[in-house]
C-alpha cells in the first residue's frame, strides 16, 4: 500500500483556453480524496490566444485547490510535461490533457487504486464528451471523432501502456524512469510521448494499472472529425513511433503494411465502415513509419533536424 500525502495535477496547454477553462472549472467541483492535498500545475506553452489572461483571472479567484502556473517558451508537450515535473510538489503525479473534463470522482479513484493495489503507474477511463452545441458522441461512429477514447473494461487490471490524457504514476517512478523524450509528443514529431515513457517505465520494473473509474471526458471538436484527420494522426504516429521504436521493415512493417491494404479492401467491399477506418489509420501509421526511417536515414550525418517540429494532437 503506497503511502500518499499530496497529489501533483499536471496540465501542459496550449491555445486552449476555452477548453482550459472547462477543465479547472470540472476540477473545482471534484471530490478530494480522504488525507490527500492537491496542487493543479499549468504549464503554459507559448499561448497565444488569451490563455494567458484567462489564467491570470483564474489564479485571482479563492480556489479549492492550490493553482500554479508555469510557462515553458519552448515549444513541445514534452518540454511542459518535464518543466510541470521538475516543480510539483507532490508525492503522487498526475498528467492531463488541456481538452479533457474530470469526473467529480477521478482524483479520489487514482489514489485509492495506488493505495490498494501494487500498481506503480494508473490509467483512468477516456470517455466522449460533448461538441461545442452540447452534443453527445454517436456510439455507432466513435472512431470517427478521433479522440483517445481508453476503456479496458469494467475492472481493474493490469496494462501495458499509459495515455496521457489521463494518467498518474508515483514519484518514484519519475525518479527511476526520468522525463518526456523532447524527440516526441505535439511540438515535436507529434506524439507517442506516453507510450515511450511507459515502454521505460516497464523497464524500470513497474507495473501500469488500469482503473474504470477513475474517468475524464474527453470533447468532441469538429475540426477532427473524420477519415482525413484520423490518416493525419495515425502518420504522424508512425513518424513518431520512428524515432523511438526499430522494426524489421522486412520482417514486420512492410507485411503488415500489405495484410493491412487487404483487410482494408474486404471491410470496404463488405460496407464494414468502422472496420475499415480502424485498418486505414494502421496503413498511415506503417506508411508514416517508413517515411521517417528513410528520412532519417536521408539526413543522417548532415547536421539536418529530425523529427520536425509540429503542433498537431
Amino acid at each position: 500500500m503506497a503511502f500518499l500525502n499530496e497529489l501533483s495535477v499536471i496540465v501542459p496547454s496550449r491555445n486552449r483556453a476555452g477548453s482550459l477553462k472547462t477543465l479547472l472549472d470540472s476540477i473545482e467541483a471534484a471530490v478530494c480524496p480522504d488525507g490527500i492535498t492537491i496542487e493543479i500545475v499549468v504549464v503554459n506553452n507559448r499561448s497565444t490566444d488569451g490563455t494567458c489572461e484567462m489564467l491570470q483571472r483564474e489564479a485571482s479567484k479563492p480556489r479549492t485547490y492550490r493553482l500554479s502556473i508555469l510557462e515553458e517558451n519552448l515549444p513541445g508537450k514534452s518540454r511542459a510535461l518535464n518543466l510541470g515535473l521538475q516543480n510539483a510538489r507532490g508525492d503522487l503525479l498526475m498528467v492531463l490533457d488541456d481538452d479533457v473534463s474530470v469526473d467529480k470522482y477521478c482524483f479520489v479513484e487514482h489514489v485509492r487504486v495506488h493505495r490498494c493495489s501494487s500498481f506503480a503507474a494508473v490509467q483512468g477511463r477516456v470517455l466522449p464528451g460533448k461538441d461545442p452545441h452540447g452534443s453527445s458522441a454517436n456510439p455507432d461512429k466513435i472512431r470517427e471523432y478521433n479522440i483517445p477514447f481508453t476503456d479496458h473494461g469494467n475492472e481493474v487490471t493490469e496494462i501495458r501502456g499509459l495515455t496521457g490524457t489521463n494518467m498518474s504514476f508515483r514519484r518514484d517512478v519519475k525518479d527511476k524512469t526520468g522525463l518526456f523524450d523532447v524527440r516526441l509528443g505535439p511540438g515535436a514529431s507529434g506524439f507517442s510521448e506516453d507510450t515511450e515513457y511507459s515502454m521505460r517505465i516497464r523497464k524500470g520494473g513497474f507495473k501500469i494499472g488500469y482503473t474504470p473509474n477513475a474517468i475524464v471526458y474527453h470533447e468532441l471538436n469538429p475540426a477532427r472529425y473524420g477519415r482525413e484527420y484520423n490518416r493525419k494522426v495515425e502518420y504522424r504516429k508512425g513518424l513518431s513511433r520512428s524515432v523511438y521504436r526499430q522494426e524489421s521493415i522486412c520482417l514486420r512493417v512492410l507485411p503488415r503494411l500489405f495484410i493491412n491494404c487487404i483487410r482494408y479492401g474486404i471491410h470496404r467491399v463488405l460496407g464494414q465502415r468502422q472496420q475499415a477506418y480502424k485498418v486505414e489509420g494502421r496503413m498511415m501509421k506503417s506508411c508514416g513509419y517508413l517515411v521517417g526511417k528513410l528520412r532519417k536515414f536521408a539526413v543522417n550525418g548532415r547536421g539536418y533536424h529530425w523529427p520536425p517540429t509540429d503542433q498537431i494532437k
